[in-house]
């Protein structure tokens, strides 16, 4: 009990200081939206947008502190701080609330998504709307808008055309639950290689293959190390803009409807910018001498959703949620 009251103290004393200027005739209030991803991505450039959108157009009703990078912390950090309201913005891939909503755990689950466009139609949904709804409830985080952002693709020292090719296949896998499952349910050897060491795994053999962003992985260079490249593009990624909504709550109307304007425009940007993109790096690593192979991910679909029942009788989302998402059209 006692260590509860605490917490709550602390979350206040934290909320009243991103607040305070409020409470002063005139002030400008700042408020913080801590960054998290490196400095010139489509999603560190969204923010920044969403940022320049409402400085402009509050007219200094309010201003935003855009701090870029890590400087507050990792992802899981930043939006601790944005619970307890010394963070007042945060804007990265949807993923991350799986730690407090569980059914966010469905977007890091292999092909779940068609494509860009149906990964908008169920953020437009009032499926997503009601795990955003549990978030803001329960956790006091208000998503004021999403949109698809860049995929996932796969990197291998052979073509890769089927799941077949992938059987035994030793395989860089992030320590992430939903992808060891993913990728062992294709036939892969997940092997465990730190995210700046998989080139250097890829060269000498360590690992045969990889997956990951296509804008990061084409920067670390996995096309070079492994040079057979599929646009398996077996997770679509997210962008969003989210607010603590204690704080949101307490900023005038006219001021609420701004952000969310800046919000969904900046988002709707970043989208455009991520899918021009991908296809610009696609074309980058085949002129740099990869292989870009054609890919029908039917099979691989298949064996995702093969494994869905399994995933859901171990509680990594809720019962039929895949299905739902799937049926949408």
């Amino acid at each position: 009990m006692r260590r509860s009251l605490v917490k709550g103290l602390a979350g206040a004393v934290a909320l009243g200081a991103v607040m305070s200027a409020f409470t002063v005739a005139h002030a400008q209030p700042a408020l913080v939206f801590g960054g998290s991803d490196a400095v010139g991505t489509v999603l560190d450039r969204t923010n920044a947008m969403f940022t320049r959108l409402v400085n402009e157009r509050a007219a200094g009703k309010v201003k935003i502190n855009f701090i870029q990078g890590e400087q507050l912390g990792n992802d899981v950090q930043v939006i601790e701080q944005m619970m307890k309201g010394s963070v007042a913005f945060y804007g990265d891939v949807l993923d991350w609330y799986s730690n407090w909503v569980k059914d966010f755990s469905v977007l890091a689950w292999g092909f779940t998504f068609r494509d860009n466009d149906h990964f908008q139609k169920f953020l437009d949904s009032p499926t997503f709307s009601a795990m955003a709804e549990e978030l803001r409830t329960k956790q006091g985080l208000r998503i004021l808008a999403a949109a698809p952002s860049q995929p996932r693709i796969l990197f291998a020292k052979k073509p890769v055309q089927t799941p077949d090719d992938l059987k035994d296949v030793k395989m860089r896998v992030p320590e992430i639950k939903t992808y060891l499952n993913l990728w062992q349910a294709m036939g892969t050897k997940p092997a465990r290689v730190a995210w700046a060491e998989v080139f250097l795994g890829l060269k000498t053999g360590v690992i045969d293959a990889a997956e990951g962003p296509i804008g990061s992985a084409y920067a670390q260079k996995f096309h070079q190390a492994a040079t057979s490249v599929m646009r398996t593009d077996h997770l679509l990624s997210s962008m969003h803009i989210t607010v603590n909504d204690k704080v949101f709550s307490s900023l005038p109307p006219d001021v609420q409807k701004i952000m969310v304007d800046a919000a969904r425009e900046a988002v709707a940007w970043g989208r455009r910018e991520a899918e021009a993109e991908t296809d610009d790096v696609t074309r980058k690593m085949a002129s740099e001498g990869a292989k870009v192979v054609p890919v029908n991910r039917a099979p691989f679909a298949e064996r995702a959703t093969a494994a869905v029942e399994t995933m859901e009788k171990d509680g990594a989302w809720s019962a039929g949620l895949y299905k739902r998402i799937a049926d949408i059209r």
